[in-house]
């Protein structure tokens, strides 16, 4: 999609208002909850490609007085975790632009490290779990939740947009990201060194009226956009015939009584011995 630099992946998602819109809904409640039975005040934990900052406040207060460090690629990521942790109060969540494949913190600083939705973006999961390993202290654990994007569905579907979730993960391998590493995670964990993995599996279901409206937001707006499509066409991941089609079927989803919108993924809480 975009030229990769040195040691830093490619993000597919890229940064437009609709995907900004989305990573906004992210709580710790929400999309951690997994972790946060594993959280007591005084840890300091890592928030590895902590995006906008919604999800490091909440696990920066259940760690309160301990700390939380969000590191993101993208500046503009960090500015708004930054302003995001002033507007909660939230003095114990400190925000670094940086690479996950090069972290500034000495070996075992941490107690805890979390990531959503970082790893199905990162070429080399390996080495970005060796490097997260590197900065947890002995004992220390990290918990992650991925997508599972084959596992995703939108109903109803009018015999064509499940062809849409198949056109983005097409255009994710076409960066070297990970489209199913919700149901890698467990392998991947291990094979990293980290030991005691327990494995769980969720759905984000948007199905309230307001919710319709904004998966219909995002589909129209970043998946349909004239960039997306484009690239998926270059690809091979689509035709023009096929995205005016999925943008019909999209159309028409918004308005029927029973849609719904479901995102899968897989979580995991593992050690490091």
């Amino acid at each position: 999609m975009t030229e990769q630099t040195q040691g830093t992946p490619d993000y597919t998602m890229g940064f437009s208002e609709a995907i900004l819109d989305s990573m906004r809904r992210y709580t710790a409640e929400g999309s951690a909850a997994y972790m946060l039975q594993h959280l007591r005040p005084g840890l300091r934990i890592l928030d590895f490609g902590c995006g906008p900052g919604t999800i490091s406040v909440g696990l920066a207060k259940a760690v309160a007085p301990g700390e939380l460090h969000g590191i993101d690629m993208e500046e503009s990521q960090i500015e708004l975790a930054r302003a995001i942790a002033v507007s909660r109060r939230q003095e114990n969540a400190v925000f670094h632009v940086g690479d996950v494949l090069d972290l500034p913190f000495e070996d075992g600083f941490f107690d805890v490290a979390h990531c959503h939705n970082l790893l199905m973006h990162i070429p080399d999961t390996h080495a970005a779990l060796t490097e997260v390993k590197r900065v947890l202290k002995p004992g220390g654990i990290i918990g992650c939740r991925e997508m599972v994007c084959e596992s995703c569905y939108t109903y109803p579907d009018f015999g064509v947009i499940r062809k849409a979730w198949d056109m983005f993960e097409d255009l994710l391998a076409a960066d070297d990201a990970h489209p199913q590493m919700g149901k890698e995670l467990k392998g991947h964990i291990l094979a990293a060194g980290f030991t005691n993995a327990r494995v769980t599996a969720t759905w984000d279901i948007f199905s309230p009226p307001a919710d319709i409206a904004f998966i219909y937001a995002v589909a129209n707006n970043w998946f349909l956009a004239p960039e997306i499509t484009e690239a998926a066409i270059k690809y091979g991941a689509a035709t023009r015939e096929l995205c005016d089609s999925i943008a019909d079927a999209y159309s028409r989803w918004k308005d029927d009584p029973g849609a719904l919108c479901a995102i899968a993924f897989g979580e995991i809480v593992a050690g490091k011995p």
